[in-house]
């Protein structure tokens, strides 16, 4: 890539000087969506997809929506219909500047407005994209509730390359980017249902392969009566603190950052739904080891809203609310999917909670259960599902570095700062 160009001053900043400035209406058309009527069971059927800002959650392409319009509703929003490798970008309240694209024809609500581009849609994604928060901010500049109406939103400016050519080279840069994270997304919700299928097999169905490589409870393998039932002989039933330790994090306010450039982010239950942001706390670099976070830990929230993840978004320090579930003796999986297994009845147990927060206690992980089988069996399985696990992790990792990648790339292509190379470029 070439870093060095000629440039010229504009209304938006400084742009090389073979580069416009393009208001949004100048892309494409520009198409504000409409909700159909409800109360019309013509309305929603299984063929138009209905897209709401709740259906943009950060991932560049829209491929399932929870509503779909049927044939008969689309002509009550006929003059609505966007087509496939349209620009969605939400234009109304909190979720203010959020952008998609779309992956067949289809309806939005009006809180969206859409670009039907007439260049490079790869490229008119990523320039949106990379203003999203100045959007954002135009919006807050009118009322109460951030609003950013279709006249105001046509006339957005970007900076663009004046060569087709460039504009494509710069959008498949990103789409790469982008392409790779999206396989590495779908491999994982394929390990993962694979992970948990293998789980509930060996453990809730008792199908684990015995000596013979056959399942062992169909083919006749030994039971033994327990607390929770009948279990395989020779194995163990454990409260599920005893298979791994809970380390609840830190009041981390009381440990703040040595300076402005050494510190560790702060993890929250914010912090696991999006990762790391601008807007995280910071903390201590010098707090207790136990109490960092790395790539490949697990983390449940115990309070507000449960959650379980496999941390794969670089070091940071554990805030209270968090445990960091950990063992010296069992596998990482084995520990990971007995969690999951009892999420549900922890997230019941919260939500039942009369307090603001619902929360579970210690004494819940004391009274739910984990089947632990002999060293033997569960070194077998450790040898089956451990890769799978691992692969998981890796690819986890691997997507976060390609995520800082595509957003440090971003703002340097779009406006210029890197330029691609170009043969036709005196």
């Amino acid at each position: 890539m070439k870093t060095k160009s000629k440039l010229k001053e504009t209304e938006i900043g400084m742009i090389p000087e073979d580069w416009e400035v393009k208001n949004v209406m100048q892309l494409g058309k520009v198409i504000t969506g409409k909700t159909p009527k409800t109360e019309s069971k013509d309305n929603f059927g299984q063929e138009y997809p209905f897209v709401t800002p709740r259906d943009m959650k950060g991932q560049k392409y829209i491929f399932e929506t929870e509503r779909y319009l049927s044939g008969k509703g689309k002509n009550s929003v006929k003059n609505c219909l966007i087509p496939k490798n349209s620009i969605c970008v939400s234009c109304i309240g909190s979720d203010m500047g959020k952008v998609v694209m779309t992956t067949e024809e289809c309806i939005t609500n009006q809180q969206i407005n859409s670009i039907v581009p007439n260049i490079s849609s790869d490229f008119v994604y990523y320039a949106i994209l990379n203003i999203s928060a100045s959007i954002k901010n135009l919006g807050k500049q009118s009322t109460a509730v951030p609003i950013l109406n279709k006249s105001q939103f046509s006339k957005v400016e970007i900076t663009i390359p004046s060569l087709t050519i460039e504009t494509e080279k710069i959008a498949k840069i990103l789409s790469d980017l982008d392409d790779k994270i999206g396989l590495n997304q779908q491999m994982n919700k394929t390990l993962e249902s694979i992970g948990q299928a293998i789980f509930k097999r060996w453990f809730v169905d008792f199908e684990f392969p015995n000596e013979q490589g056959k399942p062992y409870k169909s083919s006749g393998g030994k039971m033994t009566n327990s607390e929770v039932g009948e279990i395989p002989k020779g194995w163990e039933v454990k409260p599920i603190d005893e298979i791994a330790g809970f380390l609840n994090g830190l009041a981390l306010q009381n440990y703040p950052p040595e300076s402005e450039d050494e510190y560790l982010p702060v993890i929250k239950i914010r912090e696991l739904r999006q990762g790391i942001t601008d807007s995280s706390d910071k903390a201590s670099t010098k707090i207790s080891k136990e109490y960092i976070i790395n790539d490949g830990d697990v983390l449940f929230s115990w309070s507000g809203s449960l959650e379980l993840v496999i941390w794969t978004r670089g070091k940071g320090a554990l805030n209270q609310h968090l445990f960091k579930v950990t063992s010296e003796k069992y596998p990482k999986w084995f520990y990971y999917y007995w969690v999951m297994h009892h999420l549900p009845e922890y997230r019941q147990i919260a939500e039942g909670k009369a307090t603001t927060m619902g929360h579970i206690q210690r004494h819940h992980l004391k009274n739910s259960f984990a089947l632990v089988p002999n060293y033997d069996a569960l070194s077998k399985m450790d040898k089956a599902l451990n890769p799978v696990f691992e692969k998981l992790i890796f690819a986890n990792v691997e997507s976060e570095k390609l995520s800082q990648i595509r957003d440090s790339l971003l703002p340097r292509l779009m406006l210029g700062k890197i330029r691609v190379p170009i043969e036709a470029r005196a």
